[in-house]
Protein backbone atom coordinates (compact mmCIF):
# COMPACT_ATOMS: atom_id res chain seq x y z
CA UNK A 1 0.00 0.00 0.00
CA UNK A 2 1.88 3.28 -1.05
CA UNK A 3 1.84 5.73 1.84
CA UNK A 4 0.30 9.48 1.77
CA UNK A 5 3.02 11.47 0.25
CA UNK A 6 3.29 8.49 -2.36
CA UNK A 7 -0.16 8.75 -3.72
CA UNK A 8 0.55 12.46 -3.71
CA UNK A 9 3.50 12.46 -5.59
CA UNK A 10 2.44 9.60 -7.90
CA UNK A 11 -0.82 11.55 -8.46
CA UNK A 12 -0.93 13.67 -12.14
CA UNK A 13 -2.08 17.29 -10.61
CA UNK A 14 -3.51 20.38 -12.78
CA UNK A 15 -2.03 23.51 -13.03
CA UNK A 16 -3.69 26.31 -11.35
CA UNK A 17 -4.78 28.08 -13.84
CA UNK A 18 -6.72 25.25 -15.26
CA UNK A 19 -8.50 24.87 -11.43
CA UNK A 20 -9.18 28.57 -11.86
CA UNK A 21 -10.90 28.58 -15.01
CA UNK A 22 -12.73 25.41 -13.62
CA UNK A 23 -14.16 27.44 -10.53
CA UNK A 24 -15.16 30.33 -12.80
CA UNK A 25 -12.89 32.73 -12.11
CA UNK A 26 -10.88 35.25 -14.35
CA UNK A 27 -7.93 35.59 -15.32
CA UNK A 28 -7.00 39.20 -13.37
CA UNK A 29 -9.27 37.72 -10.25
CA UNK A 30 -5.94 35.37 -8.53
CA UNK A 31 -2.57 35.37 -8.12
CA UNK A 32 -0.41 32.39 -8.89
CA UNK A 33 1.81 31.07 -6.55
CA UNK A 34 4.06 28.70 -8.28
CA UNK A 35 2.30 25.78 -10.47
CA UNK A 36 -0.38 24.55 -8.29
CA UNK A 37 -1.33 27.26 -5.91
CA UNK A 38 -2.88 31.11 -6.25
CA UNK A 39 -4.44 33.82 -4.26
CA UNK A 40 -7.92 34.67 -5.05
CA UNK A 41 -8.34 38.47 -5.36
CA UNK A 42 -11.54 40.39 -3.41
CA UNK A 43 -12.05 41.43 -7.18
CA UNK A 44 -14.24 37.93 -8.47
CA UNK A 45 -16.38 38.34 -4.56
CA UNK A 46 -17.16 42.14 -5.90
CA UNK A 47 -18.51 40.46 -9.80
CA UNK A 48 -20.31 37.26 -8.04
CA UNK A 49 -21.71 39.16 -5.22
CA UNK A 50 -25.35 39.33 -7.15
CA UNK A 51 -24.89 35.53 -7.81
CA UNK A 52 -27.21 33.31 -6.29
CA UNK A 53 -25.60 31.90 -3.01
CA UNK A 54 -24.78 28.42 -2.62
CA UNK A 55 -25.56 25.80 0.23
CA UNK A 56 -22.72 25.47 2.97
CA UNK A 57 -22.13 22.39 4.80
CA UNK A 58 -19.99 23.06 7.40
CA UNK A 59 -17.67 20.09 9.13
CA UNK A 60 -16.25 20.73 12.99
CA UNK A 61 -15.37 19.06 15.96
CA UNK A 62 -14.37 15.56 14.56
CA UNK A 63 -12.45 12.90 16.68
CA UNK A 64 -10.01 12.06 14.39
CA UNK A 65 -9.29 8.03 14.02
CA UNK A 66 -6.97 6.21 14.99
CA UNK A 67 -5.84 6.68 11.40
CA UNK A 68 -5.92 10.21 11.72
CA UNK A 69 -9.11 10.60 9.68
CA UNK A 70 -10.67 13.67 11.11
CA UNK A 71 -12.21 17.02 9.93
CA UNK A 72 -10.19 17.39 6.94
CA UNK A 73 -10.51 13.97 5.41
CA UNK A 74 -13.85 14.04 5.78
CA UNK A 75 -14.15 17.70 4.61
CA UNK A 76 -12.05 16.79 1.26
CA UNK A 77 -13.93 13.22 1.19
CA UNK A 78 -17.28 14.93 0.81
CA UNK A 79 -16.21 17.33 -1.52
CA UNK A 80 -14.70 14.52 -3.65
CA UNK A 81 -18.14 12.58 -3.48
CA UNK A 82 -20.24 15.82 -4.29
CA UNK A 83 -17.77 16.43 -7.08
CA UNK A 84 -18.53 12.67 -8.43
CA UNK A 85 -21.99 13.48 -8.23
CA UNK A 86 -21.85 16.67 -10.77
CA UNK A 87 -21.98 19.07 -8.40
CA UNK A 88 -20.47 22.64 -8.17
CA UNK A 89 -18.30 21.86 -5.11
CA UNK A 90 -15.19 23.90 -3.19
CA UNK A 91 -13.87 22.92 -0.18
CA UNK A 92 -12.25 25.14 2.33
CA UNK A 93 -10.09 24.24 5.37
CA UNK A 94 -7.50 26.07 7.19
CA UNK A 95 -4.10 26.39 6.58
CA UNK A 96 -2.14 24.27 9.04
CA UNK A 97 0.55 25.45 11.75
CA UNK A 98 3.94 23.96 11.22
CA UNK A 99 3.35 22.73 15.32
CA UNK A 100 2.07 19.71 14.82
CA UNK A 101 3.27 18.33 11.48
CA UNK A 102 6.41 17.11 12.49
CA UNK A 103 5.17 15.28 15.60
CA UNK A 104 3.19 12.71 16.34
CA UNK A 105 -0.70 13.98 14.45
CA UNK A 106 1.40 14.79 11.09
CA UNK A 107 0.23 17.22 8.18
CA UNK A 108 -3.07 18.47 7.99
CA UNK A 109 -3.44 17.62 4.37
CA UNK A 110 -6.19 14.60 4.59
CA UNK A 111 -4.40 11.43 3.87
CA UNK A 112 -4.75 8.28 1.14
CA UNK A 113 -6.40 9.61 -1.86
CA UNK A 114 -8.51 11.79 0.35
CA UNK A 115 -5.59 15.00 0.44
CA UNK A 116 -4.94 18.03 -0.29
CA UNK A 117 -2.11 18.18 -3.56
CA UNK A 118 0.78 18.77 -3.51
CA UNK A 119 0.76 17.76 0.37
CA UNK A 120 4.14 19.42 1.28
CA UNK A 121 3.15 22.78 0.01
CA UNK A 122 0.07 22.81 2.04
CA UNK A 123 1.82 21.63 5.04
CA UNK A 124 5.24 23.69 4.90
CA UNK A 125 4.68 27.70 4.24
CA UNK A 126 1.56 27.35 1.83
CA UNK A 127 1.52 31.01 0.47
CA UNK A 128 3.34 32.29 3.31
CA UNK A 129 0.93 34.19 5.49
CA UNK A 130 1.09 32.76 8.77
CA UNK A 131 4.72 33.87 8.53
CA UNK A 132 4.12 36.88 7.28
CA UNK A 133 1.42 37.55 10.49
CA UNK A 134 3.92 36.24 13.10
CA UNK A 135 6.73 38.52 11.60
CA UNK A 136 4.18 41.51 11.93
CA UNK A 137 3.43 40.17 15.64
CA UNK A 138 6.89 40.18 16.79
CA UNK A 139 7.77 43.25 15.42
CA UNK A 140 4.81 45.06 17.27
CA UNK A 141 6.33 43.05 20.45
CA UNK A 142 9.93 44.34 19.52
CA UNK A 143 8.51 48.17 19.17
CA UNK A 144 6.97 47.96 22.49
CA UNK A 145 10.02 46.47 24.08
CA UNK A 146 12.08 49.46 22.01
CA UNK A 147 9.34 51.80 23.59
CA UNK A 148 10.08 51.04 27.06
CA UNK A 149 14.01 50.43 26.98
CA UNK A 150 14.38 54.10 25.15
CA UNK A 151 11.50 55.90 27.31
CA UNK A 152 13.31 54.19 31.08
CA UNK A 153 17.01 54.77 29.75
CA UNK A 154 17.00 58.45 30.43
CA UNK A 155 13.56 59.16 32.38
CA UNK A 156 9.99 60.15 29.94
CA UNK A 157 10.87 63.91 30.30
CA UNK A 158 14.48 63.64 28.50
CA UNK A 159 12.77 61.16 25.97
CA UNK A 160 10.39 64.19 25.21
CA UNK A 161 12.40 66.20 24.74
CA UNK A 162 14.84 64.55 22.40
CA UNK A 163 12.42 62.30 20.39
CA UNK A 164 9.46 64.96 20.20
CA UNK A 165 6.99 62.17 21.42
CA UNK A 166 4.60 61.80 23.73
CA UNK A 167 6.03 59.12 26.75
CA UNK A 168 3.78 56.21 26.55
CA UNK A 169 5.03 55.11 30.23
CA UNK A 170 4.52 51.73 29.81
CA UNK A 171 4.54 49.41 32.64
CA UNK A 172 6.99 46.50 31.64
CA UNK A 173 5.27 44.21 34.22
CA UNK A 174 2.24 44.71 32.78
CA UNK A 175 3.06 44.07 28.63
CA UNK A 176 0.37 41.67 27.90
CA UNK A 177 1.19 41.34 24.15
CA UNK A 178 3.21 37.84 23.65
CA UNK A 179 5.74 36.82 20.71
CA UNK A 180 4.26 34.55 18.70
CA UNK A 181 6.06 31.32 17.45
CA UNK A 182 4.78 28.84 14.51
CA UNK A 183 5.95 25.39 16.06
CA UNK A 184 5.92 24.03 19.44
CA UNK A 185 8.97 24.58 21.86
CA UNK A 186 8.45 23.98 25.20
CA UNK A 187 12.10 26.10 25.99
CA UNK A 188 9.82 29.30 24.75
CA UNK A 189 7.28 28.81 26.68
CA UNK A 190 8.06 31.07 29.68
CA UNK A 191 11.39 33.22 29.23
CA UNK A 192 12.95 36.06 30.26
CA UNK A 193 13.93 38.80 28.07
CA UNK A 194 16.03 41.83 28.22
CA UNK A 195 19.29 40.38 30.70
CA UNK A 196 22.49 42.53 30.74
CA UNK A 197 25.77 42.24 31.65
CA UNK A 198 26.76 43.92 35.20
CA UNK A 199 25.87 47.70 34.91
CA UNK A 200 24.47 47.51 31.95
CA UNK A 201 21.25 48.50 29.85
CA UNK A 202 21.81 47.65 26.37
CA UNK A 203 19.62 45.00 25.93
CA UNK A 204 16.60 46.31 27.37
CA UNK A 205 14.64 45.94 30.71
CA UNK A 206 14.61 42.63 32.30
CA UNK A 207 11.05 41.09 32.17
CA UNK A 208 9.44 37.52 32.77
CA UNK A 209 7.70 37.05 28.83
CA UNK A 210 5.25 34.40 27.75
CA UNK A 211 5.71 32.67 24.19
CA UNK A 212 2.64 31.26 22.58
CA UNK A 213 2.30 28.84 19.47
CA UNK A 214 0.88 30.22 16.31
CA UNK A 215 -0.94 27.39 16.11
CA UNK A 216 -4.31 26.78 14.15
CA UNK A 217 -7.38 25.43 15.34
CA UNK A 218 -11.02 25.11 14.03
Amino acid sequence: MLSDIDICRTTSLSAISDIAEQAGLLEHEYHPQGYHKAKVTLDAVSRLKDNRDGKLIVVTAITPTPLGEGKTVTTIGLSQGLKKLNKSVMACIRQPSMGPIFGVKGGAAGGGHSQVAPMEELNLHLTGDIHAVTAAHNLAAAAIDARIYHEQRQGFEAFETRTGLKALKIDSKNVVWKRVVDHNDRALRMVTVGQNEINKTINGYERKMVLISLLHQN
